[in-house]
């Protein structure tokens, strides 16, 4: 077929029926698309004026739903350089330091975490920002050597961390949740 033909063929069609409708002495006139506010849409299609069109998707499928997801990284402990020491060459008594666990409740402040260092078969120290240090039980299951280069937590709502609720994930890939944290403090003889 010809292209020119092409183009014409349907403004052909529509100029016969035009010139078709108006000889059999019928007026042609447009159909009136009335435009509603969304508060004054006829309920009932048989309501609808002749032309206008309404979508049949929900009015939740307008709604937006947004989330908001946050997975802090906790580091490994920094290994600060010691200063050095004037008396270096000077041999030292052996000064043992005693430590004890101390109950301090069942939830820590993620914010306060500044780093992590695996500790024993099962077992994490929490270096605390305000200088605390923290032991965190892990559970049986749970080889403390998995977070050796620290571990990711997912925020909750209260920004706390808490035993048997929360869920320590490693780097390697290991998900464990804590169960116990004691505070480790100086025994005063």
């Amino acid at each position: 077929m010809n292209p020119t033909a092409a183009l014409l063929a349907p403004l052909l069609l529509l100029i016969s029926a035009v010139s078709g409708d108006e000889e059999q002495g019928e007026a042609v006139s447009e159909p009136s698309v009335q435009v509603y506010p969304e508060q004054s849409i006829p309920a009932a299609a048989s309501e609808w004026p002749t032309g206008a069109v309404r979508s049949f998707v929900p009015d939740s499928a307008w709604q937006v739903h947004i989330e908001q997801r946050m997975t802090i990284r906790v580091a490994p402990r920094a290994n600060v350089p010691m200063p050095r020491d004037p008396l270096a060459g000077v041999p030292k008594r052996p000064q043992r330091q005693r430590i004890s666990e101390r109950k301090m409740g069942k939830c820590l402040p993620i914010a306060g975490i500044a780093g992590v260092e695996p500790n024993g078969p099962d077992s994490l120290i929490l270096f605390m920002r305000d200088r605390r240090l923290v032991t965190a039980q892990l559970e049986r299951s749970c080889p403390s050597r998995a977070f050796y280069s620290g571990f990711y937590l997912s925020r909750s709502i209260d920004g706390m961390v808490c035993v048997d609720r929360d869920t320590l994930l490693s780097r390697s890939g290991s998900a464990c949740k804590l169960s116990r944290i004691r505070q480790l403090v100086d025994d005063d003889d």
